[in-house]
C-alpha cells in the first residue's frame, strides 16, 4: 500500500502551495464533484478496460477500440441536438477513453507476442543476446534448500539476439532469472551480453519471453550518468547506515529510498502484520518531502512562481531517477507534476482530478499498471485520503484535537480505501493498522528527512553522514519496536476469504455494520460485543490455550523444509537446534513458546536449511555458545558459518562424542558424529550431511534422539558403535529415502517427527520411510501438515502434542478425518482420485461435499493424487482402507477399496500384476 501521508496531498501538492494536507479539499466540496467527475469515469473505464483486455489478444483489442470509439463517435453525432449537454459529454470521454486505452493494449500485446524473440519463447529456444538492465537486479527469497544461491530477478529490454539468419536489432522487454553474484552489482542503462533459454512469459503480462540465464553477465558498457550518480546515493546511504543495529540500517533505506536489500526478514514480516508495509513503498510522502525542500529554497532566493515549479518538477523527478519508478512513485510522481504546473500557473489544485488524470496518462502510457496490486493500493490509499478524509477530520475535531483528527482521519481513510484491494489479494484483515500508523507517523518525517540529508552528503564526506545517521536511527529504532509490538497483539490480522467472495462478503458487511453504528443502541450492544471479544483474546485465550502446552520437553517447530526443535532449558530458555532456512518461522516459534534466553545452539551441519534462519535466534535474545560440527571447517559452507558467528561475537565449539550438558530438565549428550571422516554417501552434499552432530536428549520421562541430516552410510556407522534407545525420534534428513532400516528399528521409538516442508521439491517424505515408520509400529508426525509439534509429559510418559497448521496449505482444501484400517488416526483427506498410480485407472473418487466443514471448492473440483494413494498437494500422506466422511462410521462415506493400496501392510493389491517391491508375505 502507499503511504499514508501522500496525499496530504495528491503526491506533493500540500508542500507546494504550502497548504495543509487536506487543504485542496476544504470548503464545501462542491468543486470535486462538479469537474473531478468528468475524469474519474474515464479514468475508471480505462483501468477497466487495460484489466480485462490484458489477458486477450491484440485482435480483441483491436474490436474493443474500434467498438468503442464507433460507440463515441455516434454518441457525439445522434444526442448532438439534445439538451443533456453533461451526460452526453461523460458518455463521450468514457467511450473516448476507453477505445484509446483498448488501442493501446492491443498494439502493446501484438508488439509483445510478435517478433524474433517471441519466435525463441515459443520454441524455448537458446540464444545469445544483448540487453539493457531497466531496473535493479531483485534479489529471490530462496528458502528451504541445502545449498545457498544468490538468485536475481532482473527486468530488462532485448537490444539485439542472434537468429539462424544473423544478428537481428530490435527492442523487446524482457524478465531474466539468473543466478551468481555477478548479477547483484549491476545498475539501470547498463547493457550486457548474455546466454540462456528463452520462455513464453505468464498472460497478461506485457513481456515478451522471460529468460533463464546460464552463466554470469559480460558487461558491454556501464550506466548512464544518472543512474550512475542515483547508483552513488543509494550506496552511500547503505554505506552510511552501516554503523546502526542491523535492524535499523536495514529499515533507513528502504524508508528514504524504498532500497530492503539489506532488510531484516523479521522486520519485514513485522511491517506486515502491523500494516505498516507502505512505508518501504516510496511514494507521494517522500516526493512531497522533496518538493517542499526544493520550494522552501526556491522561496528564500525570491524566484517568481513559475520557477519554483520547475525546481520543484525537477527535484521530483531526480529523486524518481533515485528511488526507481514503482508504481506507487509513478503515480506520485504525475500528481506532483499536475500539482507543480497548477502552481506555476497560479491556479487552483483539485486532488481527485489530479489522481483521475495521473491514472488515465500511466493505463494508457503503462497498461499493464492495471493489474499490479501496489498501483491498485497507492490509488486507493490517495483516493480515500481525498475522498474520505476531510469529513471525517472535521466531525472528529469536535472530539479532540485537530492534529490528531487530521491524523487519524487520514489513516483510517486510507486503510478502509485499501481494504477491498487486500482482501482480494490477501483474504485478511488488519485492523491494527490504524494504530500503528498513528503511532509510528511522527518519527517517519524525521527518520526520511535525515536519511535525505544523509544520502546526499555521503558522497562527499562519509564521517558527517555517519553523524547524521545516528538520529535517523533513532526514529526507525522507534518505528520497529512498534511493529514489533503491535504485530503480536491478538486479533492483529483477521483470516477473511480472498477473491470475489471475499470482496461479496465485505460487500455485504459493510452497509450492515454502518447500519449499526448509526443508531445508538444497536452500536453499544456492537461495542460491548467487540470488548467482550477482545476481552477474552487477551485475557481469557493465554489462561486456556493450549499453546505452548504445560510442561513441555521438545518441540520441532514448523519451519517449511528444514529443521528447528527447541529442547527445554528451565522457564524462558531453551537449547535450540538447528535454526531451520528462515528467520522469520524459529524467530516465530521461539516468541510463542516464551523463549528469551538460549544458553546453547547446536548446528547440526552448515546447509542453508539448517543455519539460515540463525538470525531469528539471535534476535532480541541472549545466546551463550555455539556447538557445529567438527568436520565442516573445510567445507565453503562451514566457513562462511564460522565467519557468521565470529561477526556475531559468540562462541564456536566443535561438537566431540561423548559431550554432555544439563540445562533444567534435559540432559543432552554429542553421540556423533562418530568417524574421524564422515562417509562420502550418494550424492551431492551427502558427505555433509553424514557429518551431522547426533544428540542424545534424556529427561525423566524418557529420552528423544536428534539425527541431523545422517544418511545411510552415519546411521550404519553410528549402528555398529551402539545406538541408545529414545522413545521419541527425529527423523533424519526429513524423512528422506536414504535410511538403514535396522538404524529406525534400532532407536525403539513409538514416535517420529519429521521436520518437512510442504510441497517440498524433494520428496520428502519418501514413501518408503512413512511405511518403514508404519511397520515398525511409530507414529509419525509431520511438521508440514501438524504445525509445531511438541514432546510433552502426560501420566508419566512422553506424548506428542501438535499444535495445527494456522491456515490450509497454500491454497488447497483440506481437513481432518477419521481412517479407518491399520494406523487408524487422524490425516488430511483431499477431494479427489486416489490410486495406485498416476494415470490409474481404478481408483476411488473422494468428493467434495464429503470433506470434514465443507472447506474448498464445490463439487466437482478433483485434485488427482500420485501414486500410493498421494493426496495431491496435501503434503503426500498414505491413505490405508476405510470409510471417509465428515464423522466417523459416518453413513454417507466413500469406500477406498483396500485392492487400491499399493503398501498397506497386510496384503498386496488384488491385481494380476504385483506393484514393484510387493512381497506376499508382508505386502509392502
Amino acid at each position: 500500500m502507499t503511504r499514508f501521508a501522500t496525499a496530504g496531498g495528491s503526491g506533493g501538492s500540500a508542500p507546494l502551495g504550502g497548504s495543509g494536507g487536506l487543504g485542496v479539499l476544504d470548503g464545501s466540496g462542491k468543486e470535486w464533484r462538479t469537474h473531478a467527475t468528468h475524469l474519474v469515469l474515464p479514468a475508471a473505464a480505462s483501468w477497466m478496460t487495460a484489466l480485462v483486455l490484458l489477458g486477450c489478444s491484440a485482435a480483441t483489442g483491436a474490436v474493443a477500440a474500434g467498438l468503442t470509439a464507433a460507440g463515441a463517435l455516434a454518441v457525439a453525432v445522434l444526442t448532438r441536438a439534445q439538451g443533456a449537454t453533461g451526460r452526453r459529454n461523460a458518455a463521450i470521454a468514457v467511450l473516448g477513453c476507453a477505445a484509446a486505452v483498448a488501442g493501446s493494449v492491443a498494439f502493446r500485446v501484438h508488439a509483445a507476442g510478435t517478433g524474433p524473440v517471441a519466435e525463441l519463447a515459443s520454441r524455448n529456444a537458446s540464444a545469445v543476446a544483448e540487453v539493457v538492465v531497466t531496473d535493479d537486479p531483485r534479489e529471490t527469497n530462496r528458502r528451504g534448500g541445502p545449498f545457498p544461491r544468490e538468485s536475481f530477478v532482473v527486468p530488462a529490454r532485448v537490444e539485439s539476439v542472434g537468429t539462424g539468419a544473423g544478428r537481428v536489432a530490435l527492442r523487446a522487454p524482457v524478465v531474466l532469472f539468473v543466478s551468481g553474484t555477478g548479477w547483484r552489482s549491476l545498475l539501470p542503462s547498463q547493457r550486457v551480453e548474455v546466454s540462456g533459454r528463452f520462455g513464453r512469459a505468464d498472460p497478461g503480462e506485457l513481456l515478451t519471453a522471460v529468460v533463464l540465464v546460464r552463466g554470469a553477465p559480460r558487461v558491454l558498457s556501464g550506466p548512464s550518468w544518472e543512474q550512475r550518480a542515483a547508483g552513488a546515493l543509494r550506496s552511500g546511504l547503505r554505506e552510511a547506515a552501516g554503523v546502526l543495529p542491523p535492524a535499523q540500517r536495514g529499515l533507513l533505506p528502504g524508508l528514504v529510498v524504498g532500497d530492503v536489500s539489506r532488510m531484516d526478514e523479521q522486520v519485514k514480516a513485522d511491517f506486515k502484520a502491523a500494516g505498516l508495509s507502505h512505508l518501504l513503498a516510496v511514494s507521494g510522502a517522500n516526493l512531497a518531502v522533496v518538493a517542499g525542500a526544493a520550494v522552501a529554497l526556491a522561496r528564500v532566493a525570491g524566484l517568481p512562481l513559475a520557477a519554483r515549479a520547475v525546481l520543484a518538477m525537477a527535484a521530483m523527478v531526480a529523486f524518481a531517477v533515485v528511488a526507481r519508478p514503482s508504481p506507487s512513485v509513478l503515480r506520485a510522481l504525475l500528481m506532483g507534476g499536475v500539482a507543480a504546473l497548477a502552481l506555476g500557473t497560479g491556479r487552483s489544485r483539485d486532488g481527485v482530478a489530479a489522481l483521475s488524470a495521473t491514472v488515465l496518462g500511466l493505463v494508457f502510457f503503462v497498461p499493464d499498471l492495471a493489474r499490479s496490486y501496489g498501483f491498485a493500493l497507492s490509488v486507493s490509499a490517495t483516493a480515500g485520503i481525498l475522498v474520505l478524509a476531510p469529513g471525517w477530520r472535521d466531525r472528529l475535531s469536535a472530539r479532540m484535537p485537530r492534529w490528531f483528527a487530521e491524523a487519524t482521519a487520514v489513516a483510517a481513510a486510507a486503510q478502509v480505501a485499501v481494504t477491498p484491494v487486500l482482501v482480494l489479494m490477501s483474504g485478511q484483515l488488519a485492523p491494527v493498522a490504524i494504530p500503528a500508523n498513528l503511532l509510528a507517523g511522527p518519527a517517519v518525517a524525521p527518520a526520511t528527512l535525515l536519511g535525505f540529508a544523509v544520502a546526499l552528503v555521503a558522497p562527499l564526506h562519509m564521517g558527517l553522514a555517519q553523524l547524521l545517521v545516528r538520529p535517523a536511527g533513532l526514529a526507525t529504532g522507534w518505528i520497529i519496536e512498534v511493529a514489533e509490538h503491535i504485530a503480536a497483539l491478538p486479533l492483529g490480522v483477521i483470516p477473511w476469504p480472498g477473491g470475489v467472495t471475499g470482496l461479496l462478503l465485505l460487500a455485504g458487511a459493510v452497509p450492515l455494520a454502518v447500519l449499526v453504528l448509526r443508531h445508538r443502541r444497536p452500536c453499544l450492544v456492537a461495542l460491548a460485543a467487540l470488548a467482550g471479544l477482545v476481552l477474552a483474546v487477551t485475557v481469557a485465550a493465554p489462561i486456556v490455550a493450549r499453546w505452548p502446552p504445560r510442561g513441555w520437553l521438545l518441540v520441532a517447530c514448523d519451519v517449511g523444509q528444514g529443521d528447528a526443535l527447541l529442547v527445554a532449558a528451565g522457564p524462558g530458555r531453551a537449547v535450540v537446534v538447528d535454526a531451520g532456512p528462515d528467520p522469520v518461522p524459529v524467530d516465530r516459534c521461539l516468541r510463542s513458546m516464551g523463549i528469551g534466553e538460549v544458553p546453547l545452539v547446536i548446528l547440526t551441519h552448515p546447509h542453508l536449511d539448517h543455519v539460515g534462519g540463525l538470525d531469528g535466534v539471535f534476535r532480541g535474545r541472549a545466546v551463550g555458545a555455539v556447538i557445529v560440527t567438527p568436520h565442516g571447517a573445510g567445507e565453503r559452507d562451514g566457513v562462511r558459518l564460522s565467519a557468521d558467528l565470529a561477526r556475531r561475537h559468540v562462541v564456536e565449539w566443535a561438537a566431540r562424542p561423548g559431550a554432555s550438558w544439563r540445562f533444567g530438565p534435559s540432559e543432552l549428550t554429542v553421540i556423533g558424529p562418530v568417524a574421524e571422516d564422515p562417509p562420502p554417501g550418494a550424492g551431492e552434499g551427502a558427505a555433509v550431511n553424514n557429518a551431522s552432530v547426533v544428540v542424545h536428549v534424556r529427561w525423566a520421562a524418557g529420552a528423544a534422539l536428534l539425527s541431523g541430516d545422517i544418511e545411510t552410510e552415519a546411521q550404519a556407522e553410528l549402528l555398529r558403535r551402539g545406538l541408545p534407545p529414545a522413545e521419541i525420534l527425529k527423523v533424519p534428513h526429513h524423512g528422506s529415502g536414504r535410511y538403514d532400516p535396522a538404524f529406525l528399528a534400532a532407536s525403539g521409538a513409538r514416535a517420529a517427527l519429521i521436520s518437512v516442508g510442504a510441497d517440498n521439491g524433494y520428496g520428502h517424505p519418501a514413501p518408503s520411510t512413512l511405511t518403514a515408520l508404519h511397520r515398525l509400529g511409530m507414529r509419525a508426525y509431520r511438521t508440514d501438515l501438524s504445525g509445531d509439534l511438541a514432546v510433552v509429559v502426560r501420566e508419566g510418559a512422553l506424548a506428542v502434542v501438535a499444535r495445527g497448521r494456522a491456515t490450509p496449505l497454500a491454497g488447497v482444501p483440506w481437513g481432518t478425518a477419521r481412517m479407518g484400517g491399520a494406523g487408524a488416526g487422524r490425516v488430511p483427506v483431499l477431494a479427489g482420485r486416489y490410486g495406485p498410480g498416476p494415470g490409474s485407472g481404478r481408483a476411488a473418487r473422494v468428493r467434495p461435499r464429503f470433506r470434514p466443514g465443507g472447506a474448498g471448492p464445490g463439487p466437482g473440483r478433483v485434485v488427482r493424487a500420485g501414486s500410493w494413494f498421494w493426496p495431491g498437494g496435501a503434503g503426500r500422506v498414505p491413505v490405508p482402507a476405510g470409510r471417509y466422511g465428515p464423522d466417523p462410521g459416518s453413513a454417507r462415506g466413500v469406500w477406498v477399496s483396500s485392492r487400491f493400496w499399493p503398501g498397506g501392510g497386510t496384503r498386496c493389491p488384488r491385481r494380476r500384476r504385483r506393484p514393484t517391491g510387493c512381497s506376499a508375505r508382508n505386502g509392502t
